[in-house]
């Protein structure tokens, strides 16, 4: 009778997905197992040495140009590879809206739930191993666009211990805040091509459309309270409400998102 017992508990367990753990170790295995992953990392990291070097030598030329208009003054190093993040974002979040959409595409998702058949766990264990991933590749993005930029900017370049170290992890925050954002939506998706639409429409186009020409009216302030904008304020700083407040916006946005991720993955079959 304990031999049996044993077995039924074992039995259980497995059925109940071999708990948390066991379900981040399998997603953690799953995706260094991939060589998509390497190669989007590797092309994050070069990306954002040329857009880091790009905004340099703008800020010089607009620096040393004959036009006082465009003049910027002397910036924060570090701060340059914070903006250039705009853009080499979206290379992260690719590989983030990979980890469900290409189970989807491969049909490999029908193993993943029968491994995790809980949806709750599965997507957080996904999110938990998305978080652990973006968070310090924000820090060496920042790093490398900060040893970028020193040079290309020269005299028209601050670099402070204090202000690389904050927008470092800074950085590190806002994109693992981002890049479990848009897991969540391509889970709702279920489309690589979908939701990286999505994603680059929300956290790009929109702020932009929404926000031009319109400085203290309604599309302003919806432009405030979207994730992209309000992950900028906390990065940056400089905007409308404290940078504590963007970053409580921002993981707002990120909470809601992973709820209805699970709504979603609850009602829908794989």
């Amino acid at each position: 009778m304990a031999v049996t017992g044993v077995r039924t508990g074992g039995g259980a367990r497995a059925a109940r997905g071999g708990g948390w753990r066991g379900a981040v170790a399998a997603e953690w295995t799953k995706l260094w197992s991939v060589r998509s992953t390497w190669w989007g990392l590797a092309s994050a990291v070069a990306l954002m040495a040329v857009m880091a070097f790009t905004l340099a030598t703008s800020t010089v030329s607009n620096n040393t140009n004959a036009l006082p208009g465009d003049d910027m003054g002397v910036v924060s190093v570090s701060g340059v590879a914070v903006g250039a993040l705009d853009m080499v974002q979206f290379v992260v979040l690719a590989l983030a809206i990979l980890v469900v959409t290409g189970e989807y595409a491969t049909g490999s998702i029908r193993a993943t739930l029968q491994w995790v058949p809980p949806r709750g766990r599965m997507l957080g264990a996904k999110a938990a191993v998305v978080a652990a991933v973006a968070f310090p590749l924000g820090v060496v993005l920042n790093a490398a666009g900060t040893v970028v930029a020193g040079p290309a900017l020269g005299w028209w370049g601050r670099l402070r211990a204090g202000e690389f170290a904050a927008d470092a992890l800074q950085s590190g925050v806002y994109l693992a805040l981002v890049a479990v954002l848009v897991l969540a939506v391509g889970a709702v998706l279920r489309s690589t091509a979908a939701s990286l639409t999505a994603a680059f429409l929300f956290l790009m186009v929109a702020p932009m459309l929404l926000g031009a020409g319109d400085e203290a009216g309604l599309a302003r302030r919806v432009t405030d309270s979207m994730p992209s904008t309000a992950g900028r304020y906390f990065m940056s700083g400089g905007g409308p409400y404290p940078q504590a407040v963007g970053l409580a916006i921002l993981a707002a946005w990120t909470a809601a998102a992973l709820c209805g991720g699970v709504v979603v993955l609850r009602r829908r079959d794989a």
